[in-house]
């Protein structure tokens, strides 16, 4: 990413003008959000009574780069304006691509055309007019201070009315998967509808589903609390599927010991919580936690810990039995 590429936030401020540019390349990790803002152009864009006309979804891998341009150049029908979507555009040659140039120099009006693409070489002609022009938006993940304000559009799109406190609360026992966040927000709209939703209810609704117990692991591994780590593991792995729970136990406990070892460094150079959430791009109460928890360790036993999660792995990827594997490892790092 570049200073020139667009955040997804840019885009969206110019659909609340009605001014979209007449082309833009989605690109990036995010897929989840990557889709969320197309599925606000879509709404809010066309009109709903002219969308069947103006709306098209097209893919890189059926047809061909004039067929495109034809349907980009196509007059709107009852409505201001046309929209196409080219999924799959890395699916086409570098050739092919640049058969779209002379459009981009010279656009329809009237078409906003939003080319996906997964993979992207901005070496290339193609990918670099994006670029050059302004109209690439990147969909990077966002990072743990970004994720409350995030939280806190998706429940007005969702017209759930929800404080910051509990903004904070579901980010921090959800975690930072947007899909999960989602989900969770709409089932907070479902169970309380209109009314407002504090801390307390978030709490309600979400401390005993499935994706609370794995970010409750983390909070007892870091307290260092054996027995009480041994319990949330096999609480957690009973409920999920067998095969993809222990890689996901894994990479949350590299991150958390990692975030560990870096708040240490920070708070033993003499930085203090709003340093580490500045350092970390963590969201203040995240920040506060870490300093708590980090006192309970040295550095040389967070070091330690790294290279125990990576015997650990070692033991997974040789086919060793994941349950006794990671109760032994979490029994060492807590001990």
């Amino acid at each position: 990413m570049t200073a020139m590429d667009l955040q997804p936030e840019s885009v969206l401020r110019a659909l609340e003008k009605g001014k979209l540019a007449p082309y833009y390349l989605f690109y990036g990790p995010d897929e989840f959000r990557l889709e969320k803002v197309l599925d606000r152009i879509r709404s809010d864009f066309i009109p709903e009574s002219a969308r069947d006309l103006n709306l098209e979804i097209l893919y890189g891998d059926e047809g061909s780069p004039s067929e495109v341009i034809n349907h980009a150049r196509s007059l709107p029908f009852l409505a201001p304006n046309r929209l196409i979507i080219l999924r799959r555009t890395e699916n086409l040659k570098a050739a092919s691509l640049e058969h779209f140039l002379p459009y981009l120099e010279q656009p329809a009006e009237t078409t906003c055309m939003i080319f996906t693409s997964s993979k992207t070489n901005f070496s290339t002609k193609f990918y670099k007019k994006f670029r050059t022009s302004g109209r690439a938006v990147h969909f990077v993940a966002l990072k743990e201070n970004q994720l409350v304000p995030w939280i806190k559009r998706m429940a007005k799109d969702l017209d759930l009315q929800i404080d910051g406190q509990a903004c904070t609360t579901l980010q921090q026992i959800v975690g930072n998967r947007l899909r999960d966040l989602h989900a969770e927000l709409e089932k907070l709209r479902i169970r309380y509808g209109k009314n407002l939703v504090g801390m307390n209810e978030v709490k309600e609704l979400v401390i005993h589903s499935r994706i609370y117990s794995i970010f409750e692991l983390m909070d007892k591994v870091s307290e260092r609390k054996s027995t009480a780590s041994l319990e949330v593991l096999s609480r957690y792995l009973e409920e999920e599927d067998k095969r993809a729970a222990p890689l996901q136990i894994m990479g949350m406990l590299n991150r958390q010991i990692r975030l560990l070892l870096q708040t240490k460094a920070i708070m033993d150079k003499g930085g203090g919580k709003k340093d580490v959430a500045k350092k970390l791009h963590l969201v203040p109460f995240s920040a506060s936690r870490f300093a708590i928890q980090s006192k309970k360790w040295s550095g040389a036993e967070l070091e330690h810990g790294l290279r125990l999660l990576y015997g650990a792995d070692g033991l997974l990827k040789s086919g060793s039995r994941p349950r006794p594997v990671l109760e032994n490892l979490i029994v060492s790092l807590c001990g």
